[in-house]
């Protein structure tokens, strides 16, 4: 499914609007220790462009790149063709996976009538009608536990190609469409279009979400049509939030696109800019009680639709933005690994428990996780430190009889097939006491059954 992206826009208010709510008495000060409501991992989709790419080419000198920083990370599924008769079953096999992993998924819905005025990634239902039965089956393959929706980027934030009475049609379509969501799944965490902090007014986006339904939702979503820091997304955040409480509403929260808001801003386009760099990476510990979570919706290395096919993985730009930026954190295991094929879409994977518990003393334990499909599997192994941090590692995996290992990552391997040792690279070797870093391997056969030792 190609992934359809949103236009970016740098109207300009709003800095003036900021500070005179902060004038006002509306606090913009950095929230506690506490994070907002949605607590686990996020889910990384193994079968993205980003991965499909990254194995399909893994002689490329940018891959190594792309996949540690970009590939290895979750990133939101872009539900964005009128496909009416399969979006429930593809919904279905996502999230179900996504439930097998015991993960969190972003679904970011694009399928508005109307969509982006025309622009660049124009499209969506005919009309609002077929965009409520399109909606209404969404929603039936979204389960029972918690996902998170991001519903209908641009929606709000660009308006002027509508008419009165097209506006008020949009906002009702919004209201139903969250309240169908909710109704089919109440785990499921809606957010409505925020835009961003260089486009409208705190308190105009906060009349819009108003209008929208967002008494109904979770929050609001900003900055995936644009890359602002993601200190002026939480400020412009709690203004609007501010706002929203002032008209009744209360207890909405944030979420923030940082996929490629780690560089300079500048125009709308990443097409042509270098010095983009992709922001911080994907997490639900956000440390502040407004934000509930730090996303990747917007896919690095796909196009906004200037100088490439919006929607479309581009290798260069994927490489601009992740050359030069920080290595993920190796503290905590990533959610997910790349795998270096994507993995057949029949059916969600199977992960299996953890082999071998953490260590009590000193030195390092492993554990691998399979997930398992028709004739292929990836592994998930964590490498977990003592009561003394370690400074290198050594994990040996013996393998079931007729599996063998296609590829590795955050890792280097010895051997493909029965008993194969992996060792770490440059940025995951050190492992405080009781932390964990984490390595993933592909291969062919079954790879259930397979047992990790470590040593350092």
């Amino acid at each position: 499914m190609a992934i359809l992206s949103s236009r970016r826009r740098s109207a300009a208010i709003s800095v003036a609007a900021v500070a005179g709510l902060a004038a006002a008495g509306v606090g913009l000060a950095v929230g506690g220790a506490s994070a907002g409501t949605v607590s686990g991992s996020l889910y990384r989709d193994p079968s993205s462009a980003v991965v499909r790419w990254v194995a399909a080419n893994p002689g490329d000198s940018r891959a190594a790149v792309i996949r540690d920083k970009i590939a290895s990370q979750p990133q939101a599924r872009w539900f964005a063709n009128f496909n009416p008769s399969t979006v429930q079953s593809e919904v279905s096999g996502f999230v179900g996976a996504a439930n097998a992993a015991q993960q969190i998924p972003v679904l970011s819905v694009y399928e508005i009538t109307n969509r982006d005025c025309g622009g660049a990634s124009a499209g969506g239902a005919p009309d609002l009608n077929q965009y409520q039965t399109w909606v209404s089956n969404f929603a039936r393959g979204l389960g029972n536990q918690t996902v998170l929706i991001i519903l209908e980027t641009d929606s709000l934030a660009l308006q002027t190609c509508l008419s009165t009475g097209e506006l008020n049609a949009r906002n009702q379509a919004l209201t139903t469409a969250t309240q169908t969501i909710k109704s089919a799944n109440p785990n499921a965490k809606v957010y409505l279009d925020g835009g961003h902090s260089t486009w409208n007014s705190a308190n105009d986006t906060a009349n819009r979400l108003r209008a929208a339904g967002v008494q109904y939702a979770d929050g609001f979503f900003t900055n995936v049509s644009n890359f602002n820091p993601t200190s002026s997304e939480a400020n412009f955040g709690r203004a609007v939030i501010s706002a929203l409480n002032g008209m009744g509403i209360s207890g909405k929260r944030q979420v923030i696109d940082t996929s490629r808001n780690g560089g300079a801003a500048g125009d709308w386009c990443a097409d042509d800019n270098t010095d983009r760099r992709i922001g911080q990476y994907p997490t639900t510990n956000t440390g502040d009680a407004n934000i509930d979570a730090y996303l990747w919706v917007k896919p690095p290395g796909e196009a906004d639709g200037c100088r490439y096919t919006a929607g479309s993985f581009q290798p260069d730009l994927a490489f601009s933005l992740a050359n030069g930026a920080p290595n993920p954190p190796t503290t905590a295991p990533p959610t997910t690994n790349p795998p270096t094929t994507a993995p057949p879409t029949t059916a969600p994977p199977t992960t299996a428990p953890p082999t071998t518990p953490p260590p009590n003393g000193n030195g390092c334990s492993a554990s691998v996780a399979i997930n398992q499909w028709n004739g292929g599997f990836t592994a998930s192994v964590n490498v977990t430190a003592g009561s003394v941090a370690i400074n290198g590692w050594t994990v040996t995996v013996a393998l079931p009889g007729g599996a063998a290992i296609t590829g590795t990552w955050n890792a280097q391997a010895s051997g493909t097939s029965g008993t194969v040792r992996f060792t770490n690279v440059s940025y995951n070797g050190q492992v405080g006491a009781g932390q964990t870093t984490n390595f993933g391997f592909q291969g062919t056969g079954t790879g259930q059954g397979a047992t990790a030792t470590c040593a350092a």
